[in-house]
């Protein structure tokens, strides 16, 4: 919590910082200090919190086969046992209806030929990367809390239409369509929250917002067995999976529609006094202008920041060890030699240790106003667990230590995810920017799942030697670049303080004043 001064402002001009012993500096404070209740915005948070995150955090759920970054980010994924036992490609991705489907004879009613249910997998793939971009801009300009609902309309139209799909063909062109709708979804999220919670309020609202919907998904293969229990249908039964599930999804898509605010300024179950308190909370903790048209020129200058594509390859680092801990930990627990229906089980207790983790980190990690660090541990901590399980020669003589291991390896692939498009949220004022940014990065960490697929070959196992070099040497890149990115901020912001004689964090400056980036001479990093 931020200091006040009597008059509940923010810092003060006349008092030095208790923290550094620097006085403030003119005008930096002034402009962001004249009414701020801090009671008044525990409260708004609260109202936000219970208005909006269970909604997301359904919306989330409803889709069945939304991307990795958000569906399996703690590994909650539902490992469906198909033909020869090997989990599919992207079946983390598609975890809810179609892997399930496929249980049920989907592939034999439809005639599938060898290897045509993996291309049905994969090519979700590429409209999900194509048109995350620009379906996120369009977002950024109607308002997410109109297109959120739309896109979840959309796919759940989709997947009511799998259900009447005659052959691959049709069901080919729906897993485009699918691909489509589902593209901006979580980058729309993860903006349509920087509209209501300061920068550092985020950080524990994702990981909430990421724990909620994970551990729903952990449910929805009950709705599968369920429903493959009904007898004397006169259709098959997986096609009453996507007709549930389809249709749960574009009711609650048109619930949302009408329910989600367009912005705090048009929520309406705030009063006045509290629209007045979450505008200017936006205005000087997170956007430099509130609710800002988007310009698509104005949006592409965020590359002409090398720290763009420092976030980007650090997207990437991410996106492997994330995938290969979702995609294979059944394989890399089979390796300690349980039986499958136990090693299924042993699967639980490190998901649910990487959840609480996450949630560990992120509410340290808004404690301390700080990001870097958390996401260093965070890939630290997969990058020990994949070596430690690579180092074991005979897990039955260690199987403990390699179990462990295991644990260490969820720990560190949540946090980082949450973290990392946390941090450069908090550090792009400009609205479009940060949308366009978001809408790459996301999609981009979702694309490595095609390494890590690539690496866990049936030829490794059970060890998969070259899969735990391949994800380790990309946590440990990623490691470095977090590392190396915090401290090049921090020494920035040591050279821009005696530059002005002052020193000044983040949070001192209005974001107005921050609008163009490192280039404005008052920006200061947030770490």
């Amino acid at each position: 919590m931020e200091e006040t001064t009597k008059s509940g402002a923010r810092g003060s001009v006349e008092e030095p910082d208790k923290l550094h012993g620097y006085p403030s500096v003119p005008g930096a404070v002034d402009e962001v200090a004249y009414v701020v209740d801090h009671e008044a915005e525990r409260r708004l948070c609260r109202r936000f919190d219970f208005r909006l995150l269970p909604i997301l955090a359904t919306m989330c759920e409803c889709d069945m086969t939304l991307p990795a970054d958000c569906t399996t980010q703690l590994g909650f994924v539902e490992r469906t046992v198909i033909d020869d036992g090997y989990a599919d490609l992207f079946n983390a991705l598609d975890k809810g209806n179609l892997g399930n489907a496929k249980t049920d004879h989907m592939t034999e009613d439809l005639h599938f030929q060898p290897n045509q249910y993996n291309l049905l997998l994969s090519i979700f793939f590429v409209p999900f990367v194509i048109f995350a971009p620009p379906i996120a801009m369009i977002g950024k300009r109607l308002s997410p809390a109109r297109v959120l609902p739309i896109l979840m309309f959309s796919f759940g139209c989709f997947t009511l239409l799998s259900a009447a799909a005659q052959n691959f063909s049709g069901l080919f062109a729906l897993r485009w369509f699918l691909g489509m709708s589902e593209a901006a979804f979580f980058p729309l999220v993860i903006y349509y929250l920087t509209t209501f919670y300061r920068r550092g309020e985020l950080a524990r609202r994702l990981a909430v917002f990421y724990a909620a919907a994970n551990i729903a998904n952990a449910f929805s293969g009950l709705i599968a067995f369920g429903v493959f229990q009904l007898k004397g249908s006169s259709i098959p039964n997986w096609r009453y999976l996507f007709i549930i599930e389809g249709g749960v999804t574009v009711i609650f898509a048109i619930f949302a529609f009408f329910t989600l605010p367009r912005s705090a300024a048009e929520a309406r179950f705030l009063s006045e006094e509290e629209k007045a308190l979450a505008f200017h909370r936006i205005q000087v903790d997170s956007s430099a202008v509130v609710n800002e048209i988007f310009r698509f020129r104005e949006a592409l200058a965020i590359f002409k920041h090398p720290t763009a594509y420092v976030f980007l390859l650090i997207e990437i680092c991410l996106g492997v060890p994330l995938q290969g801990v979702a995609l294979f930990m059944p394989q890399i627990i089979a390796r300690l030699g349980y039986p499958t229906v136990k090693t299924n089980l042993y699967t639980v207790a490190p998901n649910v240790t990487g959840a609480v983790m996450l949630l560990v980190l992120a509410f340290c990690s808004d404690y301390t106003r700080l990001r870097s660090p958390f996401i260093v541990l965070g890939f630290l901590f997969t990058f020990t667990g994949f070596i430690i399980y690579a180092s074991i020669n005979d897990v039955q003589k260690q199987i403990h230590v390699a179990y462990f291991a295991t644990f260490m390896m969820t720990w560190g692939t949540s946090a980082p995810s949450v973290l990392l498009s946390t941090w450069y949220n908090n550090n792009i004022a400009h609205e479009g920017r940060r949308v366009l940014l978001t809408s790459i990065g996301v999609p981009l960490a979702n694309l490595m799942g095609l390494v890590s697929s690539n690496v866990f070959l049936e030829k490794d196992a059970p060890k998969y030697m070259r899969a735990l070099i391949t994800v380790s040497a990309f946590g440990a890149t990623g490691a470095c670049l977090a590392g190396l990115l915090g401290l090049y901020m921090w020494f920035d912001n040591k050279r821009r303080d005696r530059r002005e004689g002052v020193r000044l964090r983040a949070r001192d400056i209005p974001t107005e004043r921050m609008r163009n980036g490192p280039s404005s001479e008052e920006f200061r990093w947030f770490l």
